[in-house]
């Protein structure tokens, strides 16, 4: 089984529920394993499509979210928590999921363009994790399969995101999706890092290209994520 990505403590396609770094003892894993494979022509009649992309870091990125009444969201074959393999036939697995923000970006206005996507099956339970006291690498099993969970080092535990940076970030994805056409969280926290301690928007636009080059990104967004930094830090 091709495990696409894992949710906690719920067997829905839930893109809030995805297994992260926080993990306690009494969790239950819900994996979701590939399924339907299907293709899908759209007709991009709007800059925006309405996706939010994130990937497990392994190679599978997969659709986060779907914006209410955006182009994507009246394809309705098109779904949150399909694993999007190809685009126009080009394999993109192992791409992260802002290098595929930026295909779909470039895909000209006013033409389609073919999407294959795996849409995942109903989730398994993995089980929950070992109690104090038992072997550290106990094996769980299930009907369909069974999962080694080992733990490994000290438990750390990390700090919540400022309320400035959780402003800053979310003024950066409104600014993503009206320039890119798509929120992506993940790269708008990567923006916010890379401007968070600069002091004017030359040396901002410096330290962006020195991150994220590849996008080249116009000057007006440039200014506009520095301003949105800017004023979450007034704020």
């Amino acid at each position: 089984l091709q495990i696409l990505y894992c949710t906690l403590n719920t067997p829905k396609v839930d893109m809030e529920k995805l297994l992260g770094s926080h993990l306690g003892l009494e969790d239950f894993i819900f994996a979701h394993v590939k399924g339907i494979q299907k293709e899908v022509e759209v007709y991009k009649s709007e800059d925006s499509l309405g996706l939010t992309i994130t990937d497990n870091g392994t190679g599978y990125a997969f659709i986060k979210r779907i914006k209410d009444g955006s182009l994507i969201d009246s394809v309705k074959t098109i779904c949150v928590g399909d694993h999007i393999e190809s685009i126009n036939g080009e394999n993109i697995v192992g791409w992260r999921h802002y290098d595929i923000a930026k295909k779909l970006k470039e895909l000209k206005k006013d033409e389609s363009f073919t999407l294959k996507l795996i849409e995942p099956k109903k989730a398994f339970e993995i089980g929950p994790r070992s109690k104090p006291g038992k072997s550290s690498a106990e094996k769980i099993g299930t009907e369909r399969g069974t999962l080694r969970l080992r733990s490994k080092g000290p438990a750390t535990v990390e700090e919540m995101p400022s309320e400035i940076k959780t402003k800053a970030i979310e003024k950066i994805d409104v600014l993503l999706e009206l320039y890119m056409g798509i929120q992506d969280t993940d790269l708008a926290t990567t923006m916010f890092e890379a401007g968070k301690d600069k002091v004017n928007p030359d040396e901002f636009a410096v330290a962006l290209d020195e991150t994220l080059g590849d996008f080249a990104f116009p000057d007006e967004f440039v200014f506009d994520v520095w301003g949105a930094i800017s004023d979450a830090k007034r704020e």
